[in-house]
């Protein structure tokens, strides 16, 4: 794993130079090429001949390539810095405040020195020959190595895994343990106890009976404050900062208060936390419900009420989980059924190891050898460990992992436990830490999807939500496979998670800082200790915007604000950059200035900045490897006109998600930089001083491959009317806009459009007549607080419309009839809507029910009781509706 991410990220960083209009020429081509050459070699190696095989000698020799490989990138990197460093030094020892002739002057001579600098070290040897030969010296000898283990092994004509018997040495440094507590006191991990209340949880009698239904995971590690939002189903975002544990358990207190309630408590693992949590949650005596999940025994008898303990499957019951993650709906070959269940019988019916080894079979090669093998390594694996730990298992099912998943799956021990991971940002640090290798048909994000839907199929990562487009928008991983990565990754010395200050960390090239450590008598050794950290690539940290000293850093992520001084500071040292996250949203009304020196951040993909006004300089225009930008207030300036330069180097090739850029004049000079962008949000506000139409018609003209648009228009008119749309556009979010509904003819007409959200636009008239062959690609339909009173449309107009999600819409008559019978219609959704509307979604379900309609389920949200209480007494007397009590209908109150 370590080798394969450390050949593939040397490969990167080289094509990144070669492309670099001034750093290639400061490299000496043949060595360069005699590196390539090296690497490719063994990444072919670490591909194809180790898949599988479990011996002292490939461990070492993938120890072996990833030092040598790490070696070189530390090398090639620390000279690209320093050239950058030393570009930026001539500049800006030249310039300096003066008038318009001296700055021309001086500019010509910034340029001279720059250079004159790269031709000096070019032949005056600034990367040292005798260091890179070193390096490819280092390569050459790790190549005859494995070309030995090759010949000695014989060549493999199939794609099946070769074995060496493990040792009890080998195993024990190979397959993670946990420490577990006595047998008495302690339940099994991935038994089903959160599966089985989930699904009580989403049950539709569960729903109907309770006002309000709450989720929370507690886990080892918990913050009360964190838990206290869960249980109120709020963010950071819209909860002051200062708010304190005790207003905001009053709160939760005031909101259960006369309500009778489900709550789910999940994975909690002591008293305490109970203890912290419990003491807000009123007795209202009316059938309310907490339900907790646990490991611990003893947890259980401490509540002193019905406890149902889960036993194993049984051998039946193994057996038909096993197929189903295997075969999905088709039965087990009969040459395997013998075979099969000897691996599941050694799964000894826990659920969370049958998936998984059910997880690696489904795409592996159906026959006896093959699944004779994993047979008999599992048993290999069970002989050495301790057989009452699942985490043997699953071991194994990574130690299968093809070796481009394997750095992949293990980066998700840096996320805390139990953490929603936005598939987005999972999907943007993987490129930016260099796993992903590439290839000429698709982008590193696409590369990087399908590796994580492999994840996902072999059960080794969870998906949780999904985005309106379908896609998985949330992923989650089992807390068992998360310690099976903390304990591999720290064997491989692949990423450092500082739980204490630990010896040796300050080496580690990912180190994520553990935010307990940051308490005030801890926080000034763990600067200390990251300021030492000279050869780190990666840092996850709380730290109040200070870093180490790694000039080679290359990804940080900060979870606290930034400050403006420290942007015009210390990150522009830091040139080295791919990726950098301020996660904390802040709202101000003060604008932040970034400073023109980002623009030698010349390896910078992905910035996100959850802050509002935010200025961008124009050398952002220059920045060639952006692929991401997330700012919530982009304030960017107009692109500097071409002149001399090339067109190749003032179009942002790599471009793919510009966010929340506010006020820009869309003219072509700007669309032909940013040609390739695929995901753009814009806004416009009654502050502009421009009163034209922002070129908003040259976004249709040659944006050609954006697939999403957002656009946010607070006061101003007739927007709207000026923009145009390119036709491969598949989500459209429009917002604050002044329109009338037959301005939607037009993007009912977009061939490729899925996605369509309309909130709070001003239409002239009430009335909303779609027209035949309009939206005939459309799955996700979402309005909210718009004044429509009447809607005439069939199950023509929306063909294969999925998911219908009205809000706030208090003038709407009825919902039409005929959208029941649009057969991929799956959900209806009303919160907050009229209730003539709620009346005809009522109608819709209880027609598709009787018309043997299975498929659809309808829900109404009302804002309070007293409103749910008077519609069911009407529907009860209504004579239209012969039934009110019906699987596929709900009918709720807000927060339930």
């Amino acid at each position: 794993m370590a080798a394969y991410a450390a050949l593939v990220s040397l490969i990167t960083t080289m094509d990144q130079i070669h492309k670099h209009p001034r750093l290639s020429i400061s490299f000496d081509t043949n060595r360069m090429e005699s590196i390539i050459e090296k690497v490719g070699l063994l990444l072919d190696f670490v591909e194809n001949d180790t898949h599988g095989v479990i011996s002292t000698q490939v461990e070492v020799l993938e120890s072996q390539i990833a030092s040598a490989a790490n070696a070189a990138e530390d090398l090639i990197e620390s000279h690209a810095v320093g050239q950058i460093q030393a570009m930026k030094d001539a500049k800006r020892k030249f310039i300096k405040p003066m008038n318009s002739m001296r700055l021309l002057c001086c500019l010509k001579k910034a340029v001279t020195a720059e250079s004159d600098l790269v031709d000096d070290q070019i032949h005056g040897g600034s990367i040292s020959v005798v260091d890179l030969q070193t390096v490819i010296e280092d390569m050459d000898s790790v190549k005859k190595k494995v070309m030995a283990f090759k010949e000695e092994s014989g060549s493999r004509d199939d794609m099946q895994p070769t074995y060496s018997m493990p040792t009890a040495t080998t195993t024990a440094s190979s397959s993670a343990t946990l420490v577990t507590t006595d047998k008495n006191t302690m339940a099994w991990g991935g038994i089903g106890k959160t599966t089985l209340a989930k699904n009580a949880y989403g049950h539709s009698l569960i729903v109907h009976h309770f006002d309000i239904r709450t989720w929370v995971t507690i886990s080892q590690k918990y913050n009360v404050k964190q838990l206290l939002l869960q249980l109120l189903a709020e963010k950071h975002s819209q909860i002051d900062n200062g708010i304190d544990e005790q207003l905001l358990g009053e709160k939760l207190y005031k909101r259960l208060w006369g309500r009778r309630y489900l709550i789910v408590i999940d994975d909690i693992w002591s008293i305490e936390a109970w203890d912290k949590v419990s003491r807000f949650f009123p007795d209202n005596d009316n059938g309310c419900r907490i339900v907790v999940t646990t490991r611990i025994s003893n947890m259980a008898t401490h509540f002193g009420s019905l406890l149902f303990e889960l036993s194993f499957l049984d051998e039946n019951q193994s057996w038909k989980l096993f197929c189903k993650k295997v075969f999905r709906h088709a039965l087990c070959p009969s040459k395997l059924e013998d075979i099969g269940k000897e691996i599941v019988k050694k799964c000894k019916g826990l659920p969370l190891s049958i998936s998984v080894i059910g997880g690696l079979l489904r795409r592996s090669h159906m026959t006896q050898e093959y699944w004779k093998y994993i047979a008999k390594d599992l048993i290999s694996i069970l002989n050495f460990g301790n057989d009452e730990n699942c985490l043997s298992i699953l071991s194994l099912s990574y130690n299968y992992l093809p070796a481009h998943l394997k750095p992949c799956f293990l980066y998700m021990g840096i996320f805390p436990e139990d953490h929603e991971i936005r598939v987005s940002q999972l999907i943007k640090l993987w490129v930016a830490e260099g796993f992903i290798k590439s290839n000429e048909s698709q982008s590193l994000e696409e590369i990087a999807r399908v590796y994580l839907y492999d994840l996902i199929d072999k059960n080794l990562i969870l998906k949780h939500n999904l985005g309106s487009d379908g896609r998985i928008k949330i992923c989650k991983i089992h807390d068992l496979l998360r310690e099976l990565c903390l304990k591999v990754a720290q064997k491989d010395e692949f990423f450092c998670v500082m739980e204490d200050i630990q010896r040796g960390i300050e080496r580690g090239r990912r180190i994520v800082c553990n935010e307990e450590l940051l308490q005030a008598e801890y926080e000034s050794r763990v600067i200390d200790t990251l300021q030492l950290a000279s050869v780190t690539r990666s840092l996850v940290t709380s730290v109040d915007s200070r870093l180490s000293n790694s000039r080679l850093l290359r990804v940080m992520t900060i979870n606290n604000e930034f400050e403006d001084n420290y942007l015009h500071g210390h990150i522009v040292d830091q040139v080295n950059m791919r990726y950098l996250a301020y996660n904390k949203f802040i709202t101000s009304s003060d604008i932040i200035n970034l400073p023109s020196s980002i623009g030698v951040l010349w390896n910078l993909q992905t910035i996100i900045m959850r802050r509002n006004k935010i200025k961008a300089p124009s050398e952002i225009w220059e920045m060639r490897q952006l692929r991401h930008v997330d700012i919530w207030g982009l304030h960017l300036p107009e692109p500097p006109k071409s002149g001399d330069q090339k067109e190749d180097e003032i179009v942002l090739q790599n471009l793919q998600t510009l966010k929340r850029v506010e006020n820009f004049v869309w003219s072509e000079e700007a669309c032909e930089r940013v040609v390739n962008v695929r995901k753009l949000q814009i806004v416009y506000d009654r502050h502009s001083k421009r009163s034209n139409d922002y070129s908003l018609y040259n976004i249709g003209k040659y944006l050609h491959k954006l697939e999403s648009l957002t656009c946010f228009s607070y006061g101003l008119d007739n927007v709207l009317q000026k923009l145009t749309f390119p036709s491969s556009l598949k989500k459209l979010h429009l917002q604050g806009y002044k329109a009338d509904w037959k301005d939607l003819r037009v993007i009912g007409l977009l061939p490729n459009l899925e996605v369509l959200k309309l909130k709070y636009l001003s239409a002239g008239e009430r009335v909303w007549n779609p027209v035949e062959g309009g939206f005939i690609r459309l799955k996700f339909l979402f309005i909210r607080s718009i004044d429509l009173v009447n809607w005439n449309a069939d199950s023509s107009h929306f063909p294969v419309l999925e998911k219908l999600f009205l809000i706030g819409m208090f003038e709407l008559e009825e919902i039409p009839l005929d959208i029941g019978e649009i057969p991929t219609l799956g959900l209806i959704q009303l919160v907050w809507c009229s209730e003539s509307a709620a009346i005809s979604a009522m109608k819709i379900a209880e027609e598709q029910e009787n018309a043997g309609n299975d498929g659809l389920q309808v829900r109404v949200v009302f804002r309070v009781k007293r409103d749910l209480d008077n519609f069911q007494e009407k529907m009860k007397q209504s004579e239209d509706i012969t039934n009110f009590t019906r699987n596929n209908f709900q009918a709720v109150t807000f927060k339930a």
